[in-house]
């Protein structure tokens, strides 16, 4: 019987693709074992198209309220992960202990459950909170950050660019102005000027829109012309395969830039009020891009401020960092 490891995360895109490094870890520290992941859907679909993990079921599923709910059966396939489970991972709250008791009736044997926010953890990065978690060492930069999409999804990739036309001369950019919060994002007006500035420098800008961007585009789309050409709502695997075909992609702190980082894209990240010494992507192929510090005590006062003076950002300032970084 091969024996497994089910890791359970419930969180959102970008807090999934930031555990990849520990799960990796615990991949290697367990070797042997067959990975399940319980999560976002999406998510686990590219992890294991890209040989992160052997099998998902999704968190939103019969399985993530199966594992947490006494009263609500687990699925068979569960219930067949877990009798061969020797070891389980969750990162995540579980304040009455209804996730432990349900590894603890499969008999398993090593169950860690904590949350990567919990105040006893000591590392300020997020990915190495996700490791500490695990008693796992902080990155020193000798753990692998990519990972590689296989072929074919390059090859879906192409095959979505040449549906919009992107010529072969131009090399083109991505530029995601959405985020998981409107807080995020810059101004419109200087989305549309980088993407024009783009354009001038003969650059071939295209813009992504994910399902929880369509306002932030359409603000965008108010205030250029003409209209750069728009990517919608595609799957993760084929984002992944254009993300790796692009220059670079610019993007906010979002699950997107994140995705661009752990595929080994040149990324440029605005970060306004979240801090990115916890939450930017990690790599000298990231390039920040910040206004003056945030000074809001919390999110709910972040969400409150209308001026955002952490996101006064100029086109002119990407630009220069653009080029310092070889990018344009």
């Amino acid at each position: 019987m091969t024996w497994s490891l089910v890791i359970v995360h419930p969180g959102s895109l970008g807090d999934v693709l930031l555990a990849v490094p520990a799960i990796r870890r615990l991949g290697a520290r367990y070797d042997g074992r067959e990975i399940l992941l319980v999560a976002n859907e999406s998510v686990c679909r590219l992890l294991i198209a890209c040989g992160i993990i052997n099998d998902w079921m999704s968190w939103e599923g019969p399985a993530g309220a199966g594992l947490c709910s006494r009263g609500v059966p687990l699925p068979c396939k569960l219930k067949m992960w877990l009798n061969r489970c020797d070891v389980a991972v969750a990162w995540m709250e579980d304040d009455e202990n209804a996730l432990r008791t349900t590894f603890q009736e499969f008999g398993v044997a090593q169950v860690r459950i904590q949350s990567p926010f919990s105040p006893a953890l000591h590392a300020r990065h997020q990915i190495h909170r996700f490791l500490e978690a695990v008693k796992e060492p902080a990155d020193d930069g000798s753990l692998g950050r990519f990972i590689q999409v296989p072929p074919a999804i390059v090859e879906e990739g192409r095959a979505c660019l040449e549906r919009i036309r992107i010529p072969r001369e131009r090399p083109f950019v991505l530029v995601h102005p959405g985020s998981g919060s409107a807080h995020k994002c810059l101004n419109p007006v200087t989305i549309a000027g980088i993407i024009q500035r783009l354009d001038q420098q003969d650059l071939f800008p295209v813009v992504i829109e994910g399902p929880a961007d369509q306002h932030a585009v359409e603000r965008v789309l108010q205030v250029i012309s003409p209209r750069p050409p728009i990517l919608r709502s595609l799957a993760l695997t084929t984002l992944a395969g254009v993300l790796v075909q692009a220059r670079f992609l610019l993007g906010h702190d979002s699950g997107v830039t994140h995705l661009a980082a752990l595929l080994g894209v040149r990324t440029v990240a605005v970060f306004g009020p979240t801090d990115p010494a916890r939450w930017a992507p990690l790599g000298d192929h990231v390039t920040i891009v910040r206004g003056p510090s945030c000074h809001c005590p919390t999110w709910d006062d972040a969400r409150a401020c209308h001026e955002k003076p952490c996101l006064a950002v100029t086109v002119d300032q990407v630009f220069t960092l653009l080029e310092a970084s070889g990018l344009t």
